[in-house]
């Protein structure tokens, strides 16, 4: 496909290093959840890439700021940006959860939950790196990432149901609600940042 969009490698790069950013937060997570060791200090290692997050998030917002003419829309620009930021804030929510409450063990549940999170972050970056090179090959990341998050939704309904049916303890119940919730809404705003993708992909088509 032919790209008609004016090229401006300082904001496809920054988005891509956002993209990455919160796929390193993922990786993170889904190591702490699976091994369920050195908790402290992976969730300090997600705190520092939340950062991070919030850096190039900043930065962005201060070049759209100086940009006459940007290569795709301006309110295109900050929603894909305030998803991305959005999703390593939820990582580090998530983390910072199981830390402060003590959790014992990961379920079953959180750890396909951080699997589904870091797949969501794998494709979200493959779409983001193709947005100023193969706009064409956005779309089917796009899907990708909304047929995961719906996986994450049932999971989460799942792992919720389950809870009020098999525990007793209300403040466990209530802990991992809590933690489910939230590791879910990282795969929501994963889907967030790609319709962006993918509504930017259809008005350069």
């Amino acid at each position: 496909m032919f790209r008609i969009i004016p090229r401006d490698e300082a904001f496809f790069a920054m988005f891509e290093k956002a993209s990455q950013n919160a796929l390193d937060g993922a990786l993170v997570l889904k190591d702490l959840l699976d091994h369920f060791d050195d908790v402290k200090e992976k969730a300090r290692q997600i705190e520092e890439i939340e950062h991070k997050g919030d850096i190039l998030t900043h930065e962005i917002v201060k070049k759209l700021n100086t940009t006459f003419i940007t290569p795709i829309d301006r309110e295109d620009i900050l929603a894909l940006t305030s998803s991305i930021d959005d999703v390593i804030d939820l990582i580090h929510a998530a983390a910072t959860r199981i830390m402060l409450y003590k959790i014992a063990e990961p379920t079953p549940q959180a750890k396909e939950l951080g699997f589904l999170i870091l797949k969501s972050t794998r494709e979200l970056h493959r779409g983001v790196t193709r947005l100023s090179t193969k706009m064409d090959e956005v779309f089917e990341h796009c899907v990708e990432v909304n047929s995961l998050e719906n996986e994450a939704d049932r999971v989460c309904r799942d792992a919720i149901a389950q809870l009020f049916d098999q525990e007793k303890d209300p403040i466990y119940i209530l802990k991992w609600k809590e933690i489910y919730e939230t590791l879910e809404s990282a795969t929501d705003r994963c889907e967030d940042a790609a319709n962006v993708l993918e509504g930017v992909a259809l008005k350069n088509a």
